[in-house]
C-alpha cells in the first residue's frame, strides 16, 4: 500500500481542532469522511500537529497508507469534491513508507496576526486579533531577538500541559507589518502548548510598556507563567509551514 502525504488548508473556525472528539466537529474526521469516500474504506490518518480549536493553517500535512495512488491531480481534485469549503487540500504526493507526517517533521513555522487598526477591519474578523492601540514592530523585533535559541519555554505554556520537557528551540522569532496587518511569524523545533499564543500576548504587554526586550530572557529564566502574557485568541494563529528536510 502506498504511504501518501496529503497537504492541505483549513478555516479553524468551523472546527474544534484537529484531532477527532466524541462530541465536537474535528478537522480529522471531516478529512477522514473524505478520504473514506475517495477510497471506500476508513484508514488510519496521521496528522503533524494537535491544533486547537479555532486555529487555522496554511499548511497541515498528514499521512496515510492508501490501497491505491491515483495520482496528485485526481487525489487532491476528488478530495476535495468530498470537502466542505472551510478544509481544502491542495498537494499529495507518495513517500517512503516509514514516513510520518508528525515525527518525520523537522520543525514547523506559526503565524499571528493583529488587526492593529484603529477600528475593527470584519474582513480580519475571523482571522485576526484586533488591537487599537500602537504596535511598533521595530520595538517588538527588539523582543522577538530573546526568543530565539534553545531554551526552556515553561514560562510561555499553558499551566494545564502535562508535557515535563519543556525545552525548545526556536529558529526564527520576527515581526513585519502591512497596513494595518502585523505579522508575528515564528519557526522552531516543537512548540508547547499555547506557546507562541502566550508569545504573542506577551508582545502585546511589550507595547504597552508593562516590559522591555530585555525582560524577555528573565522571563523565560524564571519558568513562571504568570510572568508572561496573556494566551491571545486562537483565531489569529496559523499553522503556516511543516519542515520535512528535503521531501517537501
Amino acid at each position: 500500500m502506498p504511504n501518501l502525504l496529503l497537504t492541505i488548508r483549513y478555516n479553524g473556525k468551523y472546527f474544534h481542532g484537529w484531532q477527532v472528539q466524541k462530541n465536537a466537529l474535528s478537522v480529522q474526521q471531516v478529512l477522514q469522511d473524505a478520504i473514506e469516500s475517495l477510497f471506500g474504506s476508513r484508514l488510519d490518518v496521521k496528522g503533524c500537529s494537535r491544533t486547537d480549536a479555532g486555529v487555522h493553517a496554511n499548511m497541515y500535512c498528514v499521512s496515510f497508507k492508501a490501497p491505491f495512488f491515483p495520482g496528485e491531480y485526481h487525489t487532491v481534485s476528488a478530495l476535495n469534491r468530498y470537502l466542505p469549503d472551510s478544509i481544502k487540500a491542495y498537494a499529495c504526493q507518495e513517500v517512503a513508507e516509514e514516513f510520518h507526517a508528525r515525527y518525520s517533521s523537522c520543525g514547523k513555522e506559526y503565524v499571528y496576526l493583529i488587526d492593529n487598526g484603529k477600528y475593527e477591519n470584519p474582513f480580519y474578523r475571523d482571522f485576526a486579533f484586533h488591537y487599537r492601540y500602537a504596535l511598533d514592530e521595530k520595538q517588538l523585533n527588539l523582543a522577538a531577538a530573546k526568543f530565539e535559541g534553545t531554551h526552556d519555554f515553561a514560562a510561555f505554556c499553558s499551566s494545564g500541559s502535562d508535557i515535563e520537557d519543556t525545552k525548545r528551540t526556536i529558529y526564527h522569532c520576527r515581526v513585519e507589518r502591512e497596513g494595518d496587518l502585523v505579522k508575528i511569524i515564528i519557526s522552531g523545533d516543537g512548540f508547547l502548548y499555547n506557546m507562541v499564543r502566550i508569545i504573542a500576548g506577551t508582545f502585546i504587554d511589550v507595547a504597552k510598556g508593562k516590559i522591555s526586550a530585555e525582560d524577555i530572557p528573565l522571563i523565560i529564566q524564571s519558568g513562571e507563567r504568570q510572568k508572561a502574557g496573556k494566551t491571545l485568541a486562537a483565531k489569529g494563529l496559523f499553522l503556516n509551514k511543516v519542515f520535512y528536510g528535503e521531501i517537501i
